[in-house]
């Protein structure tokens, strides 16, 4: 059932091949994903903390309701790109992100976040990593890898040039007509492309008719990894990590701005993204080459380094560059889930897994803004919650080292 021997070949190395203007448009679409639903958070809590005088932790908790509301829907990609097409999906994504985008603006009232964050969940669910590999994996085998790489180097765009423009277009016109021109930019350029370059996937033999059959099979591989040593520990020490990155992000300029200032706090957020792509394309010239669990425990603990110094010295220079040693891992931690997953199972088992790790992952990070924001609020600080975060890149550092069985395990299921 999960045998792929006879679809036929296509050539994904060629320049020419379809499937890569899919990755322009990936990319294109990550830009917006990320830059409205991920680092975007970082200047909605500042901002409706300054317009309002909410808490932090009332506004983080709206975050967590946001990745994790996101989390459940994540579940329903897959099915939803089977059933109404890489386009259509695409475009539902785009138009549920840009909706999401003058929501926020308009909030007025805690109760108005909440509604917010609920159609943000829907725009973040049709934009980001499982939306950009379920379409990915429809134009590609052997390339997936590189494919998906190349695509979610948007996502780190998203933040280079994303926070930087919001917080400028905020400055100069409001953050309500911000986030309005922001929506309006994001449709003008998205929606349009779509149309023009996302078409029919390739039509490999037997496809459609293992995607007839596949609830089955996805349900056997997900309770046979649900028990898997190997899946488990990949999982549960990216969903660490995340929890742990994703507290960061979401409140760094928060942190930033009382001690170097809001312009240079969304120059450190920049070069952190900077970095992340930087780190991400370096790091692909060398992966193969290299043992990707251990690969992984050196960034966790980069990581937690970088925490440290960020905690204990306030130079403006210093924290900049602690932030670009973070954001030099952060890239990678989004894309090497798939490149192990990829390497130690079956690869007919791949899109199963990664949406099953995507949304375990989710459901964890999704209460890192949101206690992060509790332990600030308790403490008088960033430096409590922090020094949690490190404790946690520690720990996922040993968790990834424990390996599981050899990837044949996988070959016979379904």
């Amino acid at each position: 059932m999960l045998d792929n021997s006879r679809h036929p070949k296509l050539d994904e190395s060629s320049f020419r091949y379809e499937g890569w203007r899919i990755v322009a448009v990936c990319f294109l679409l990550a830009t917006f994903g990320w830059g409205l639903g991920f680092y975007g958070q970082s200047v909605y809590v500042a901002e409706l903390q300054r317009a309002h005088g909410w808490s932090a932790s009332l506004i983080s908790s709206g975050t967590t309701f946001f990745y994790l509301f996101g989390a459940l829907l994540v579940v329903f990609v897959g099915e939803a790109v089977t059933k109404y097409g890489p386009r259509l999906s695409l475009i539902a994504g785009t138009l549920a992100m840009a909706a999401a985008a003058v929501a926020i603006g308009a909030v007025r009232e805690p109760w108005q976040l909440y509604l917010a964050d609920a159609v943000l969940a829907f725009g973040w669910a049709g934009t980001s990593l499982a939306m950009i590999t379920n379409t990915i994996s429809l134009w590609f085998d052997e390339r997936r890898g590189m494919a998906i790489s190349l695509a979610l180097n948007g996502a780190s765009f998203g933040g280079i040039a994303g926070v930087p423009l919001l917080v400028a277009l905020i400055g100069h016109i409001g953050f309500a007509s911000g986030m309005y021109a922001a929506a309006g930019a994001m449709l003008v350029l998205l929606v349009p492309v779509i149309l023009l370059l996302v078409g029919r996937p390739p039509d490999r033999h037997g496809r459609h008719a293992t995607a007839k059959a596949k609830p089955q099979s996805s349900a056997e591989i997900r309770a046979f990894a649900l028990r898997d040593v190997g899946f488990l520990t990949v999982t549960i020490a990216f969903a660490l990590v995340l929890f742990a990155q994703v507290g960061f992000i979401v409140h760094l300029i928060s942190f930033l701005d009382p001690v170097i200032g809001r312009e240079r706090a969304a120059v450190a957020v920049a070069v952190l993204t900077a970095m992340a792509v930087v780190g991400r394309v370096l790091f692909s010239l060398v992966i193969d080459r290299l043992d990707q669990r251990l690969a992984s425990a050196l960034s966790f603990l980069s990581q937690a380094a970088a925490l440290l110094v960020v905690i204990n010295l306030h130079n403006d220079y210093v924290l900049i560059a602690a932030c670009a040693v973070f954001g030099f891992s952060v890239g990678n931690l989004i894309t090497l889930p798939s490149l192990i997953v990829q390497q130690e199972f079956d690869s007919a088992a791949f899109g199963v897994l990664i949406s099953l790790n995507t949304a375990i992952n989710q459901v964890t990070y999704a209460f890192g803004p949101g206690v992060v924001g509790f332990l600030h609020d308790l403490s008088g600080g960033y430096t409590l919650p922090f020094y949690l975060c490190i404790a946690l890149e520690v720990m996922a550092a040993a968790l990834i080292m424990v390996r599981g069985k050899p990837r044949a395990r996988l070959s016979s299921v379904g």
